[in-house]
């Protein structure tokens, strides 16, 4: 496991203590909930960008799909 320094304003590291708080859960847990949702999403934009690298040029045959998958 790694440990890193994070500098933050006063006024933001006061907000999250807070929110840590509130939810039953220390600081770090918080900030590591938050980096994972981070990484999640990041990790699902670049399954996005693969596939839509792969789906370049085939519009067509995509809507093809997309109406057979409607019943038109």
């Amino acid at each position: 496991m790694s440990a890193i320094t994070l500098r933050l304003p006063d006024d933001k590291h006061q907000r999250l203590k807070n929110m840590a708080e509130q939810r039953g859960i220390s600081i770090n847990q918080l900030l590591n909930e938050a980096a994972t949702a981070l990484l999640t999403d990041f990790d699902a934009e670049v399954r996005f960008r693969i596939r839509a690298r792969r789906g370049m040029g085939k519009t067509e045959r995509g809507i093809e799909l997309l109406q057979k998958a409607m019943g038109d």
